[in-house]
């Protein structure tokens, strides 16, 4: 029986029962081996080639071996120490993209999850390795994650500032406004920390860019009404850029892209550390938007989040707009 992850996004987290339930589809799959007449040593041998063949990417010895029932029958079964993973796993991790389409081409499952709910996908964004990101991508894997793991590929991407990655994530239809999956019980503020957050927090302000042009709500990027309402004051994006000190390159994206400049409460007394960035928010407040930015973010807001950022490139338009409305000018 092979478990694959959820597209579904009304999880809203982590469901330790079903996790148990993973590890027991596990054990119930060895148990199936041993029935059909496969012994334990021999299918442990089985998938410690296999292994081998992916730790030294050895792509050529992998399909060899794949080419034989008594391997195959493994290609999706859970094994090494640490996290147990499938081949396809250790490949995404490993950032051996010739495997991965040795893998692939067998009919490897894509979205098989790991002992700890995670996706070859995630592990592959995790590590940095863009080349795999992409095979994945390609061959079908939801950019979304496992609905099972508190967090999520974009999340991974922003935080550690793989741009590259984060691109081919939002191009595939990956939510721009994804937050952690955490228990009800948690504080509200844990459950509205986002990608654009990140992003900032870290220091990355391509990521932060290219999130906010793929929809990212400017003000708090966080969408989930429910959220917002258990937390006594919400902060927005523009109070936490100026809290951190992230600088006004930061802020002047987010009000470019249509951020409520009378939310965030401004600091009293002196000048603040980052005064450069208050001052640019004490202009925003004191002249109003000029029609041609108006008139872009009410473009932007009519088309459809969901590869918005491609859609502009089909609109038709001259060059020269085109650009102007994916704030490019």
């Amino acid at each position: 029986m092979r478990v694959a992850s959820l597209r579904s996004t009304k999880t809203s987290h982590m469901d330790v029962t079903k996790i148990f339930s993973l590890l027991r589809l596990e054990e119930e799959e060895e148990v199936g081996e041993r029935m059909e007449g496969e012994g334990e040593e021999a299918a442990a041998r089985a998938k410690q080639e296999l292994s081998r063949a992916v730790g030294a990417d050895d792509h050529g010895a992998l399909d060899l071996l794949l080419r034989q029932p008594r391997y195959k029958r493994f290609i999706d079964s859970r094994s090494g120490w640490g996290v147990p993973g499938t081949p396809l796993r250790l490949a995404a991790a490993r950032g051996h993209p010739r495997c991965l389409r040795v893998l692939l081409a067998h009919g490897a499952e894509v979205d098989r999850l790991d002992a700890k709910a995670q996706t070859p996908l995630f592990t592959a964004v995790s590590h940095g390795h863009a080349a795999c990101v992409r095979l994945l991508l390609e061959a079908g894997a939801s950019p979304l994650g496992s609905a099972f793991n508190n967090c999520s590929p974009v999340l991974a991407a922003a935080r550690d500032g793989h741009r590259a990655i984060l691109r081919a994530l939002l191009a595939h239809g990956a939510d721009a406004n994804v937050r952690a999956r955490v228990p009800a019980w948690a504080p509200g503020p844990a459950g509205c920390t986002g990608p654009l957050y990140l992003a900032a927090a870290y220091g990355h302000l391509e990521c932060f860019r290219l999130l906010l042009l793929h929809g990212a709500d400017p003000d708090y990027n966080c969408t989930d009404p429910r959220l917002l309402a258990r937390v006594s004051r919400p902060r927005t994006l523009l109070e936490l850029c100026l809290r951190r000190g992230c600088g006004p390159d930061y802020v002047r994206l987010l009000v470019d892209f249509g951020a409520n400049v009378y939310l965030p409460p401004l600091p009293p007394g002196g000048p603040p550390a980052d005064g450069e960035a208050v001052a640019l928010l004490r202009r925003e407040r004191a002249h109003p938007k000029p029609l041609m930015s108006q008139a872009r973010l009410a473009v932007r807001r009519a088309l459809p989040l969901a590869g918005r950022a491609q859609v502009v490139d089909q609109l038709g338009l001259p060059p020269r707009l085109a650009d102007y409305l994916k704030h490019q000018s």
